[in-house]
């Protein structure tokens, strides 16, 4: 990159390759680099005048240095400012001889012929006797060479430029652009300890996918914490695997089985009850020694995690009134279940009669927990809820707990062929 000089540099040296040049076609011609005023035009002389009369910044360097500091200060790289130089040649001579159409014609030849300042016409340039303060400049070093192009400008805007110098004739002129000057601080950053051993991975593309979540287990059943689940899908193992529990705050589980497609693991006993997302995570083993980083994650599989009911006796109730015309029961159950529920989830109880006479319908009520035993704003989390029950018929129930949609399985008569509601034998509450 290029110090302060750099623009000054690129002036001179243009200078002196249009010297070079024009001077063979129009003998005693010179190049001059001043502001074309008045004063210009009367010193007479066949001259051909570089003058950089704007400066823009380059589209395609522009910003490509940022950040130039980290987030507390510390200087990165060196900060650098990318320029494109636009000049304004202007010709003067005899017109009889048409001496400013042949230094045109010249100048545009040369500049056609060869449109790139090299590194050695820089070097000769900042080492002339005449232009010793442009000594420092490290133009030469650049790692971009400054390109000269021709710009097409229409009459509005030549009339616009030729404006701005006041009290000045037109003169016969042409404007270029010069792209890129590259400008450098003379900064100094601070540089990191060298990398003592490089380490290349390549890593094929193999998203994981989960198709399903099931119970391991040869009979169906419900899904309850604790129990041994399997998922099923493809590109399931990785150098580390794992199954995160998303709906939780518990860390991610290890698979105690692991293949392409089936990973099988056995639930915490503390995941909450309900609805629950499950994703396998799989983790990349690099360096040395070799630590786990970050890889790719499946899609979210959903599965229902049904409570179960606790107690090793059944449900008690306790009776606080009876209606002496219907003999409807008013009272409480107090349930036990796991796992515990949290103060935001919703639970309810259902009761459905055991074996009713073939006379009527079976007995059915619904009942929600009451906010201050267990789902309220300000409880705590617990596994036992006292639900109350109101004008409930004397009879044997079948308890079901609901939390969050998800009921807690039944037990079946495994003496009982029918498919029928009959074969459900427990867990049962007395009603009396």
């Amino acid at each position: 990159m290029s110090n302060h000089l750099a623009i000054a540099t690129v002036t001179a040296s243009l200078a002196q390759v249009l010297q070079t040049a024009v001077q063979k076609d129009v003998a005693g011609t010179t190049v001059t680099t001043t502001r074309p005023d008045s004063t210009n035009a009367a010193a007479g002389g066949t001259r051909v005048n570089v003058y950089l009369y704007q400066v823009t910044p380059n589209a395609a360097w522009r910003n490509s240095d940022l950040p130039t500091r980290s987030e507390n200060g510390r200087l990165m790289q060196k900060p650098r400012v990318a320029l494109d130089l636009h000049y304004l040649f202007t010709f003067y001579g005899n017109e009889a001889q048409h001496e400013p159409q042949r230094m045109l014609g010249s100048t545009v030849r040369a500049l056609h012929s060869q449109p790139v300042l090299t590194r050695d016409q820089i070097r000769k340039t900042i080492i002339s006797p005449n232009l010793s303060f442009l000594a420092l400049s490290n133009l030469a070093e650049d790692i971009e060479l400054v390109k000269f192009t021709p710009t097409s400008l229409t009459l509005e805007e030549l009339s616009k430029l030729w404006a701005v110098f006041f009290q000045t004739q037109y003169t016969l002129s042409i404007t270029y652009q010069g792209t890129v000057v590259l400008i450098e601080t003379d900064d100094s950053p601070s540089s990191s300890l060298p990398v003592l051993d490089h380490k290349v991975y390549t890593v094929p593309f193999r998203t994981p996918v989960v198709q399903e979540v099931q119970l391991d287990s040869p009979t169906e059943g419900s899904i309850t914490a604790g129990s041994n689940i399997v998922i099923r899908g493809r590109a399931l193992r990785g150098d580390v695997t794992q199954v995160n529990f998303g709906g939780s705050k518990l860390p991610p589980l290890v698979p105690t089985s692991i293949s392409d497609t089936e990973l099988k693991l056995m639930l915490p006993v503390d995941l909450r009850a309900g609805v629950q997302g499950l994703q396998v995570e799989q983790q990349f083993l690099m360096g040395d020694p070799a630590l786990p980083h970050r890889g790719f994650e499946s899609n979210v599989a959903a599965f229902v995690l049904s409570p179960i009911i606790t107690q090793p006796n059944p449900p008690a109730f306790v009776q606080t009134s009876v209606d002496p015309q219907t003999h409807l029961i008013n009272g409480g159950i107090t349930v036990r279940f796991t796992p515990k529920v949290t103060k935001s989830q919703r639970v309810r109880i259902f009761l459905n009669e055991f074996q009713a006479p073939n006379t009527r319908a079976p007995f059915g009520f619904v009942f929600n927990a009451p906010r201050e035993n267990g789902i309220g704003a300000n409880a705590q989390d617990t596994d036992q809820i006292e639900f109350t029950v109101q004008n409930v018929a004397a009879a044997d129930y079948l308890v079901r707990v609901q939390v969050d949609g998800a009921e807690n399985p039944l037990e079946r008569d495994t003496n009982n062929a029918s498919q029928t509601f009959n074969q459900f034998i427990a867990p049962r509450v007395t009603i009396a």
